[in-house]
């Protein structure tokens, strides 16, 4: 099926053309027909099958250019997903002269309040924002006829469902509803039963959450082996743009420092990054000025980078869900692309889990040795050298320097001046600077099956909860009375106490659009409690 055949206007189509867009994805075929016809729609995709231009092309259709009021709002989890989207809608609407206004935490309010005075025929924004400017009386939804919330699952995982309802019902009655999300949990479909009318389920099988232009492999691998095997894998698989998934925000910030002193172009986004940074890192990736990208699974949710050849999943999911999205950075637009997973012994478990999901197994790839990753620097470098040489207008800047060789080439011998040249390009693993990575706390483990979808065990959770984004697995009622929330000596280690109070909980990452600080002080001890120890508390305590 052609985009022709779906009943677009002219002047999207040729919009289309323009840019390149040829066959729709399964997603955009079955959406836009019924979006067209009106009709409220619940698709779910995974990330990175088309959703926006699936949701994007019939809004841009239906609006009004000549009614300068909001038409269509959109709803987001996080400030990247939000500004993508308002760049690709900017992008489809351009033709008709559609202004589309992002709003999200983090940046001035006063600033998008003065945007959205200018005229906007569609916003898109994250919850937090969007009721800030509700309640402000500045988000003026009395002419909305569309209303999009993407990503639906994870925006209710970061605890926004209260949001979303307020936003929902300052929306006029009459309107089109078109929901999206990678799952289906109930409190979703709870908002299409009490919001939407008569929604189409469109739903994309499983065969294709995975591409198969994809090869994915695992690397057994110490926790602390883990960064050197994975400098050696980037000397030697030479990525052109990678990203490496870190549990938590302290590993995101660990790998990008020990990157960074070894000589990589990296860098880390995270929840606490404020927004101007995490846009600037994002910009200088795309613009190939940076050639890794550090990031948790949240603030890399929905990012869509073209040219992504290499996914490193330095720290394996908790979720078969976020494996799929951590890997679908990659092998996009008919490209090929690669992940790596690094997994230690006991987390086997979850591998096979994740297999099973993507219904294709991973292959085991042995990691490069010291010897392997220096041949492969020293390649590089040789590249390098000759690359430089024969690029004539670096060659003719090197003309200024022609006294001071020729005195070198009288003192020194040729071949010693050449070696300090190669040498000042090769990493050398024997020389390089040593990085220690903080190790994370292991995942639940049950008899040697990872705790997926709440399997009870000893020290194991009942299901997982809010905060298990980004490794904050969050117990509920233990399977064991004397390890509830897991291993009850963890909490007693005062470094670990916010971390572990109630099992393996983590911090909570990129919770909201706005960052709120996570440090918590113990709650005080009772006359009942062991002097040695913190309170462990678990989501069933009161």
């Amino acid at each position: 099926m052609k985009f022709n055949e779906l009943g677009l206007s002219e002047t999207t189509l040729a919009m289309l053309d323009a840019i390149g867009y040829e066959t729709p994805t399964p997603i955009q075929e079955q959406t836009i027909k019924l979006a067209l016809a009106g009709r409220d729609v619940i698709g779910q995709a995974q990330t990175g099958t088309g959703k926006t231009a699936a949701f994007g092309l019939p809004t841009i259709d239906s609006i009004d250019a000549s009614n300068g009021a909001i038409q269509a709002l959109v709803i987001a989890p996080t400030r990247e997903l939000a500004v993508q989207n308002q760049e690709e809608l900017f992008r489809f609407g351009k033709a008709k002269s559609l202004k589309v206004r992002t709003v999200y935490g983090g940046s001035s309010i006063e600033r998008q309040i003065k945007a959205l005075k200018s005229g906007a025929h569609i916003v898109v924004g994250t919850p937090g924002r969007i009721v800030d400017l509700i309640k402000r009386k500045a988000l003026k939804l009395s002419d909305l006829k569309t209303l999009i919330l993407d990503e639906a699952d994870e925006m209710l995982n970061m605890g926004f469902l209260e949001d979303i309802e307020f936003i929902i019902s300052s929306t006029p009655t009459e309107r089109q509803t078109l929901l999206f999300s990678a799952t289906m949990p109930a409190d979703i479909k709870k908002i299409g039963v009490k919001f939407m009318k008569n929604p189409e389920h469109i739903k994309v099988v499983s065969k294709e959450m995975t591409a198969d232009n994809i090869d994915q492999y695992f690397v057994k691998a110490k926790e602390f082996e883990k960064f050197d095997v994975l400098t050696r894998l980037i000397d030697v698989e030479r990525p052109e743009l990678a990203i490496i998934f870190g549990r938590t925000k302290r590993r995101v910030d660990e790998i990008t420092r020990g990157l960074k002193l070894r000589g990589y172009r990296a860098e880390g986004i995270h929840g606490d990054l404020d927004q101007s940074k995490r846009m600037a890192v994002l910009r200088d990736f795309k613009a190939g000025h940076l050639d890794i990208l550090v990031a948790t699974d949240v603030a890399a949710r929905g990012l869509d980078i073209s040219g992504v050849t290499h996914v490193y999943n330095y720290d394996i999911t908790q979720d078969q869900e976020s494996y799929v999205h951590r890997i679908g950075r990659t092998g996009r637009a008919g490209k090929s692309g690669r992940s790596v997973t690094f997994v230690t012994y006991n987390e086997m478990g979850y591998l096979r889990a994740i297999e099973n999901l993507t219904k294709k197994p991973m292959k085991g790839l042995k990691p490069p040795t010291k010897d392997e990753a220096y041949r492969a620097s020293l390649g590089v470098a040789m590249d390098e050298v000759k690359r430089d040489l024969t690029d004539e207008t670096l060659r003719e800047k090197l003309g200024k320097f022609d006294k001071q060789a020729a005195k070198l080439m009288e003192e020194f011998d040729v071949k010693e001046l050449v070696s300090l040249l190669i040498q000042g390009r090769v990493k050398d693993p024997d020389t390089m600077e040593k990085v220690d990575i903080s190790p994370e706390r292991p995942l639940p483990f049950n008899n040697g099956e990872a705790g997926f979808k709440g399997k009870k065990g000893r020290g194991g959770g009942r299901g997982r909860g809010r905060d298990n984004r980004d490794s904050n697995y969050r117990s509920g009622k233990s399977g064991d009375g004397e390890n509830r929330g897991g291993k009850r000596n963890w909490g007693n280690k005062r470094n670990d106490r916010d971390d572990n109070r109630g099992g393996y909980r983590g911090k909570r990452d990129d919770r909201r659009d706005e960052h709120k600080s996570d440090n918590k002080k113990p709650r005080p001890r009772t006359g009942t409690e062991k002097k040695s120890g913190f309170v462990m508390r678990n989501r069933g305590d009161k």
